[in-house]
This record gives structure tokens, sequence and C-alpha cells, in this order.
């Protein structure tokens, strides 16, 4: 009988740290998906959902769904009336892509964007009625885009500022102040 409880005992004491082991690895794995759940939806977020938060803070104006972007622009920029916001129609064009083969493909970029220009300024009359010819320039640009050229944001502030660079160039001055992407797909 000596010989069967050393072997009870000793079954019993591996078998436990077989059981740790699980119970850590689940643990971890909850936590894991915690965190990333948190970091998907935003801790303010996370604890509207839970039932800890009480909805957005009072300091943050909450824009209505309902309201067009174009509202919204002219809302920005209300506190600098010589500011104005020239907004696009969307912009559709084909820009090449490499696939993982090495195979050269087309993708749509979809681009709404709005260009910021002090109306102030004398050129600014000349800046509206030259809308046809800026929107030309950005799509010959955009054309030339490869799919790596977007990526990040660097890829943003790069496709921001040959924006701008061109509409200065139509424009013949430095009226456009800022260009504002308000979407940007690839698909």
């Amino acid at each position: 009988m000596t010989d069967a409880t050393p072997n009870a005992i000793g079954a019993e004491g591996k078998a436990r740290p077989g059981r740790l082991r699980l119970i850590l690895l689940v643990l971890l794995s909850v936590l894991s998906l915690g965190g990333g759940l948190v970091a998907a939806v935003g801790p303010s977020r996370m604890m509207e959902l839970v039932g800890l938060g009480g909805g957005a803070p009072e300091d943050v104006a909450a824009v209505p769904e309902e309201e067009a972007p174009g509202e919204v622009l002219r809302a920005a920029l209300a506190t600098d009336p010589a500011r104005m916001a020239m907004p696009f129609e969307e912009i559709i064009v084909n820009i090449t892509a490499t696939t993982a083969s090495g195979r050269q493909t087309s993708r749509f970029l979809k681009l709404d964007l709005a260009l910021i220009y002090d109306s102030s300024q004398p050129e600014a009359e000349r800046l509206e009625e030259r809308r046809i010819y800026l929107r030309d320039s950005f799509q010959d640009y955009l054309r030339t885009l490869d799919e790596r050229d977007l990526r990040g944001s660097l890829g943003l502030a790069e496709l921001k500022s040959e924006l701008l660079r061109r509409a200065r160039a139509v424009a013949g001055s430095d009226i456009a102040h800022e260009i504002l992407v308000s979407d940007m797909i690839v698909q």
C-alpha cells in the first residue's frame, strides 16, 4: 500500500502544474482579448459598453449625423472669415498596385477633399473660376500614383503637399493654404 500512495500523490502533483498552466493560458488569453477590445474601440467607449461611462464628454461638441460634411467645414472655418473652403466633388481614379506575386494590377482611389484659401486676396475670385482646372490637375497627379505611395501618414502628408503645390501652380499665387482630405478609400 505504501507504493500506491506515492504514485497517487505523484500523479496528482504532475496534474497540478498542467492545470496551473491551463489556468494561466486562459487568463492570459482573456487579458489579451480585453486589451485588444479596448485598443479597438477606445477606453471611453469600452467604459460605456461596460456601463461605467456616462457617454460623450460634455466639453466635446457632438455633430449631428445628418449634418453634411460641408456644413461642418463651414462651421470650423467660421472663426476666420477670410478663410474659405472650396469643396470638390468626389474624385475617383485608377491607380496601380502590385500583388504579392509581383503582378501589376489596378485599384480604385476615391478621394473627397477641400481646398482652403484666403478669400481676402485679390486672386480669390480667379481661384473659383479655375476650379475645373484644379480638379483636372489633381486627377492627372492622382492617376500617376501607386498604391504604395498612399501608405501611412507620410503617404497622406505627401499627397496633400503635392495637391497643394498643384493648386498654387494653377492659381498662380500662394492663395491656397491647405488641402483637407475628408475621405480616402483605396479599393
